[in-house]
């Protein structure tokens, strides 16, 4: 299978994880109070919808990526702090839930680059990617919800003071991982990411990393 076909397989993929991430987002904002992305049109499995073309490109070049975030208004919600923690919490579950779907079908096939098996090595990797990627706790990624929802209320609001260098500092740590290759990101996340896809996918590890040497090689 030629690197190119391998990009038209992982295309559905991405655009459905970050479609379920979104969408779990919007739909556990609207079961706790707040009906501002359904009054937005987001709670929709149109991939369309949610799409950030900068997010799905940065997939196809270094392995993980974003979606245009659902709007969220905090102010709808009972318990602003605790809640805004559940809408975050909710994008990188449904991807690890997506990931747990298809390792259990991948262990059912043949390891080999039949079109089956890469889609679902691919809903295993990305899935992950996506997860731990968004878990990191720095504004605007969904780990930065998380934490100021663990911490009492005087840090979490000196943390959102914060939050304008969040975007700041990835930019800059994406710029020095590209031009000087200082590898900050690969470092962070490749070991994790890693480690649950090969806890996930057990015996069809070294076939899952064939495809993505080939896809990302």
């Amino acid at each position: 299978m030629t690197k190119t076909q391998l990009m038209v397989l992982m295309t559905p993929v991405i655009l459905f994880s970050l479609t379920v991430h979104e969408y779990s987002h919007g739909r556990m904002a609207l079961l706790l109070g707040d009906d501002t992305a359904e009054k937005k049109g987001r709670l929709s499995f149109n991939p369309i919808r949610h799409l950030d073309i900068a997010g799905v490109l940065f997939f196809y070049f270094v392995g993980f990526g974003w979606a245009k975030p659902v709007p969220v208004d905090w102010r709808n919600f009972q318990n602003p702090q605790r809640d805004m923690m559940y809408v975050a919490i909710a994008g990188p579950l449904s991807n690890i839930a997506l990931a747990v779907f298809c390792s259990f079908f991948i262990r059912l096939i043949e390891p080999d680059f039949s079109y089956l098996f890469v889609i679902l090595a691919y809903g295993i990797w990305i899935n992950v990617a996506l997860a731990i990627f968004n878990m990191l706790p720095v504004y605007p990624l969904d780990g930065s919800s998380v934490l100021k929802g663990m911490v009492p209320e005087n840090v979490a609001e000196r943390l959102t003071s914060l939050d304008r260098f969040g975007a700041i500092l990835i930019l800059i740590v994406f710029l020095m991982d590209h031009f000087a290759h200082t590898s900050i990101l690969g470092t962070i996340l490749l070991y994790p990411i890693n480690y649950s896809v090969l806890f996930l996918s057990q015996e069809t590890f070294p076939m899952i990393l064939e495809v993505l040497k080939v896809s990302f090689g």
